[in-house]
């Protein structure tokens, strides 16, 4: 029970209540197996209540991996609706702005290209990040004036899939996105309207990619609980190994992962760069190699 639940989050539940399913999932198991471990559960980047989709839950050593996924890119579906901005900017939020102008479907394609690659965007009030200890969301939410500094993101590809029209001009536009890590969908929605001489804000968010995990490998609730239900959650989980699929593997012998287990450096491996060390089957370490020394980045407890 080392690797990641993949869950197709539904529309309204928090990531933290996610978690708290994939827990009770693991109860359920343990009662219906007569099993007493008891495996760490996470995370890994959350997803806003009102967005669907690729939601990785790491349990047991793959949680080790978990804030190496909150730096990978993500694809997003995302539909923008025109005409009103929120100060949460999505469906959940108060209209703040509006505005009469609607965009021609020729305006969106050509304003695109300016929203492709690095980018600077200042993300929303209403976000998880903390400013002088306190997250963004509670000073808006008590009515405070919130200033978020913008950061460099990188928007890898943008376009889009559907238009809803009137009359000729925009009421909507369904989007495309391949983002980096600390992209906020909402915060480039708003950046797109007003560059379009508009306001608009989020009305549908679905995630299609995390890293490597897509919808393919994504289960929905009640699988997850037919599976523990029945004793059989292994069925339904991604190796550990599956969170590094981007990684190469580096072969080692019994004595090696001895010594990467005991937080010792390897010496005379001819690769570079990260690695998973493997003993057989067994993964043992994270490794980083670093001219003739192989350290350990995080070790597994397998």
């Amino acid at each position: 029970m080392h690797g990641w639940i993949i869950l197709d989050k539904p529309l309204g539940l928090g990531s933290t209540q996610a978690v708290s399913a994939v827990k009770r999932a693991l109860r359920t198991q343990r009662e219906v197996t007569g099993g007493t471990e008891k495996w760490k559960v996470g995370h890994s980047g959350t997803l806003d209540p009102l967005a669907t989709g690729v939601l990785p839950i790491a349990v047991g050593e793959a949680t080790k991996l978990a804030g190496r996924m909150l730096d990978s890119d993500k694809i997003y579906d995302f539909t923008v609706e025109f005409g009103i901005q929120t100060d949460t900017l999505d469906l959940e939020g108060k209209p703040v702005a509006q505005s009469d102008h609607r965009p021609t479907q020729a305006e969106v394609e050509a304003i695109l290209r300016h929203f492709t690659g690095p980018i600077e965007q200042a993300p929303p009030a209403y976000s998880a990040i903390l400013i002088d200890g306190q997250r963004a969301y509670d000073l808006a939410r008590k009515g405070e004036e919130v200033e978020m500094k913008t950061r460099a993101v990188t928007i890898h590809s943008l376009a889009p899939t559907r238009f809803g029209t009137g009359g000729g001009l925009l009421s909507a536009v369904t989007l495309t996105a391949h983002v980096s890590k600390g992209t906020y969908i909402r915060s480039l929605a708003r950046d797109i309207a007003l560059a379009l001489g508009t306001v608009g804000h989020v009305t549908m968010l679905r995630r299609l990619k995390a890293g490597p995990f897509t919808l393919e490998s994504a289960i929905s609730l009640d699988k997850l609980d037919e599976a523990a239900r029945g004793g059989d959650l292994g069925g339904v989980m991604l190796p550990l190994t599956a969170g590094l699929d981007d990684i190469p593997a580096l072969l080692v012998t019994p004595d090696e992962a001895l010594a990467l287990r005991q937080g010792k450096s390897l010496v005379g491996k001819p690769h570079t760069g990260l690695m998973l060390a493997m003993s057989g089957d067994t993964p043992v370490a994270l490794v980083q190699s670093s001219g003739p020394d192989i350290r350990v980045v995080r070790g597994f407890n397998l």
